[in-house]
């Protein structure tokens, strides 16, 4: 077992009384540490500290180190956020590199219901008032979570040891820290003195509730979420629970949340920052938004709504986003096969000979077009503002944004849309075909137009 060791007297207790405790339990310990470089040589002392107890106690030390500062601001992220990740990240590493079973940490009963205090300050439902879990799938463990801390301290005065304090603890500009300082100890004070602890009653009935409605929402409920091509998709009338029940209502909004956190959960580069306001305007544009509507949502996740669905996709950056492409098309011989790399598919051309074949030979999906009406230089790019072709079925030319929306192709999902050039003219488009150089009964050679997946 890891024991994550920051220096301060949590985790300095966490330490002691876990060396106390392993020859009974059987436990193997090692000390892990890591370093954020916030706080300059304050760090470095800490590090110090921790790695003198490591050989102090003869346990092997796990020593990570990250500048988190830096990466908070390139990222633009909150400095407590990326910390924690950057810490958890590391003992993750550890954990999966089999260099400990699991790594506990000194999370303490104040801890719990500043958490609890946290998330309903900030806005939650049953999932946030659940606080920090006792354990995680990730191999963490807190078997401190009902201890307060005056009482770890009186422990370590005890046993004589010293501890390292950290002065950002002292820092009320930090949510955390008026917490810990100001309103905590106002509510013992003022209204009840067992408050930490109803705090922490409350988000252990919060888990126990949570656990028992999510396994009934995996019966029913992840059904609901379609996975594919890096996106997350919901019908929006499945935001609706399916049966009829007296509390209808209520039941239609506690699913429609779920499925929401569920695609977001899929989907997110960062945990735990879903809001309950998040969901909500998710949930109103299920209900009432106009298509096409787009809501960013925060762990670089964007939900829009097409026609009768919520499409969830992880946002790209600007280098990501470009899916511009043009590609020369070669005409010699009978077949062609150009890779396009930036939608992931490859659109096969190929020639034949169109009376002996008829319109039978074509397949599902393949576009026919008569080889002697294609002039000029054959060019395969992807779709452009302005673009314009009279497609079949069509008296008059149209913009292929117009006919691509009467096929319900958002303006998403048209971005790379396949297009081929033939002399400055488009003869096909991923879904239609040109009028003006379609396949007829009098067509001798044909040119079958068809796409596959990468």
């Amino acid at each position: 077992m890891g024991v994550a060791v920051s220096g301060g007297a949590d985790s300095v207790a966490l330490l002691r009384l876990l060396l106390d405790m392993a020859e009974r339990l059987g436990l193997v310990l090692s000390v892990v540490h890591f370093n954020h470089k916030l706080r300059g040589t304050a760090s470095e002392r800490d590090e110090k500290f921790v790695a003198g107890l490591a050989e102090k106690f003869g346990l092997p030390l796990h020593l990570g180190r990250g500048d988190v500062g830096k990466k908070a601001k390139q990222e633009k992220a909150n400095l407590e956020d990326a910390a924690r990740r950057a810490r958890y990240e590391f003992f993750r590493k550890l954990t999966e590199g089999g260099l400990v079973d699991c790594v506990a940490t000194a999370h303490t009963a104040e801890d719990q219901a500043e958490t609890v205090l946290a998330h309903i300050l900030r806005g939650t439902g049953l999932a946030g008032l659940g606080g920090i879990h006792p354990t995680t799938r990730d191999g963490i463990v807190r078997p401190l979570l009902g201890v307060r801390r005056a009482d770890l301290r009186k422990f370590l005065r005890t046993k004589r040891q010293t501890w390292r304090e950290d002065a950002t603890n002292r820092d009320t500009s930090r949510q955390r820290a008026r917490m810990r300082k100001k309103l905590l100890p106002l509510l013992e004070k003022e209204f009840n003195p067992r408050a930490v602890e109803h705090l922490a009653e409350l988000a252990n009935a919060a888990r126990e509730d949570e656990a028992l409605i999510e396994g009934f929402f995996e019966t029913c409920g992840v059904a609901k979420l379609k996975c594919e091509d890096g996106r997350v998709t919901i019908t929006a009338h499945d935001t609706q629970w399916p049966f009829a029940l007296p509390v209808r209502e209520v039941a239609n909004r506690a699913l429609g949340k779920r499925l929401v956190r569920k695609a977001f959960e899929r989907l997110s580069s960062k945990s735990g920052q879903l809001t309950l306001r998040h969901v909500e305007q998710v949930l109103e544009l299920a209900e009432s938004g106009e298509n096409g509507k787009l809501l960013q949502l925060p762990g670089e996740v964007d939900v829009r709504r097409d026609d009768d669905a919520l499409v969830f996709l992880a946002r790209r950056g600007k280098a990501k986003s470009s899916r511009e492409y043009s590609y020369e098309v070669s005409r010699e011989g009978s077949e062609t096969r150009v890779a396009v790399k930036e939608i992931g598919c490859v659109i096969r051309i190929r020639s034949i000979d169109w009376p002996h074949a008829g319109r039978e030979t074509i397949k599902s999906g393949e576009a026919a077009l008569d080889r002697e009406k294609l002039r000029g230089e054959w060019v395969l790019r992807s779709l452009r503002p302005g673009d314009r072709m009279r497609a079949v079925g069509h008296r008059n030319a149209h913009k292929l944004k117009r006919l691509l929306s009467e096929k319900r192709v958002s303006r998403w999902d048209r971005e790379g849309w396949p297009v081929l050039e033939c002399g400055k003219n488009i003869v096909w488009a991923r879904g239609l075909v040109s009028a003006d150089c379609a396949a007829t009964n009098g067509t001798t050679k044909a040119i079958l137009v068809s796409e596959e997946p990468a």
